[in-house]
């Protein structure tokens, strides 16, 4: 994903200035006006924009029966021409700016460099777009969460954050047992996400450095948090990490000053409970995304890249003796065969299809889409995205602090 402006990102700039930069009044574009009627009238399709031919051409805008693609965008000719060629769209802009500005567009995906995001999001809000953004929602800092939500209650339009690991098919599973009332109390939880071999990432075809070049793990939790919020409810309150990192001259030098190659953290949730995550770039581990959650009456164990499968265990009523010959409650085994949910009437028969992230991106598409044509606040929207986000920039900061307990801030949703 290229950058659509010049600025860089480790560049700040004061809340006040990039709330000015955003525009002073409301936009008074038709959708920006619609927003603050108590009647809302969709449209027949959403016409969006897609802006970014790396991770932007993995979405199906162009299936959806409720959409179409508009328009199109990236710095760079080559992403530009793949996404012409995928969405099969013939409007094409060199950059974010000058799509923004386009009047039949109605909503806008945004998949540009991560430290960008907010500041995309805000050009786009600005000229009365609807926003659906890459991960992270906010890039490493408090002043870029409050600048997104503020951004987001400024302008009264619907933004989405599209995070993968709320519709994998293992996470909506563990929401339906949730909801049936399966687990008893999920009291613990621990989620991964492991990459090994990032660095490939870390530079362009010429060799100039990416955003990602020396990315703190903790400044991108999203795959590991929404594996809990996203089914509890709950948010994260506070936070002890540590870190781990070696003499890599990519930790010496980035702009980030960041140190760590790994990320562990301990989170408290505003229900007691734990939760642990750890976001990993380097080490003698196998990759994944994957979690488990832990209750009282039921848990579940997602598959692990060492080659087993999602499990089921179940509070048993029988008994066993310990190999010390104390006795334990035996539980009951269960494998568990993962329903492929995009399979399913949860999509319109045009998504229906196996995608990247767990089948997720199909129902990311859907999701934004109907929330859109609906009227309705999206699954993750600013206020469930920042509950994902901000919880890894405390934990960064922990980390710098050699695990200092840190209070997590808390982004309330107005009722």
């Amino acid at each position: 994903m290229t950058s659509q402006n010049n600025a860089k990102p480790g560049a700040k700039c004061s809340r006040r200035d990039f709330l000015e930069r955003s525009g002073a009044a409301l936009a008074t574009s038709t959708f920006a006006t619609r927003s603050a009627l108590a009647a809302y009238t969709p449209p027949n399709k959403v016409r969006i924009g897609v802006v970014g031919g790396g991770f932007g051409c993995s979405f199906q805008w162009h299936l959806h029966p409720d959409c179409r693609v508009v328009a199109v965008s990236d710095l760079l000719p080559e992403r530009r021409e793949r996404l012409v060629k995928t969405y099969g769209c013939d409007k094409v802009y060199n950059s974010l700016a000058e799509l923004v500005k386009d009047k039949d567009i109605d909503a806008v995906a945004i998949f540009t460099d991560g430290p960008l995001h907010v500041e995309h999001v805000a050009d786009a809000m600005k000229h009365g777009k609807h926003v659906i953004s890459a991960v992270p929602a906010a890039y490493g800092t408090m002043e870029q969460a409050e600048m997104l939500a503020d951004t987001v209650k400024k302008y009264g339009l619907t933004y989405m954050m599209a995070e993968t690991s709320y519709f994998q098919q293992k996470t909506i599973s563990v929401r339906q047992f949730q909801e049936e009332g399966k687990f008893g109390e999920i009291f613990y939880c621990e989620s991964e996400y492991q990459h090994d071999g990032l660095e490939s990432m870390f530079f362009d075809k010429d060799g100039k450095r990416t955003w990602r070049y020396g990315m703190a793990p903790m400044h991108y939790p999203t795959h590991c948090t929404a594996h809990l919020i996203s089914v509890t409810g709950e948010r994260l309150t506070e936070v002890v990490c540590h870190g781990w990192g070696d003499d890599s001259p990519i930790l010496k030098d980035n702009v980030y000053h960041n140190p760590f190659w790994t990320g562990s953290a301990m989170f408290r949730t505003d229900r007691g409970h734990g939760f642990r995550v750890n976001v990993w770039w380097k080490g003698a581990h196998r990759g994944c995304e994957r979690a488990q959650w832990i209750g009282t009456q039921m848990s579940f164990y997602s598959p692990h890249p060492n080659g087993y499968g999602a499990v089921i265990i179940r509070k048993g009523n029988q008994t066993e003796k310990d190999d010390a010959g104390f006795v334990r409650n035996l539980p009951e085994f269960e494998e568990y065969r993962q329903p492929e949910w995009w399979k399913t009437d949860m999509l319109p028969e045009p998504l229906r299809i196996e995608t990247g992230h767990e089948g997720s991106h199909t129902f990311l598409t859907h999701e934004f889409i109907e929330s859109l044509t609906q009227g309705r606040r999206p699954k993750v929207d600013v206020y469930e995205a920042l509950a994902y986000t901000v919880p890894g920039i405390i934990a960064h900061q922990s980390a710098l602090q050699e695990g200092a307990l840190l209070k997590i801030p808390q982004f309330e949703r107005p009722e």
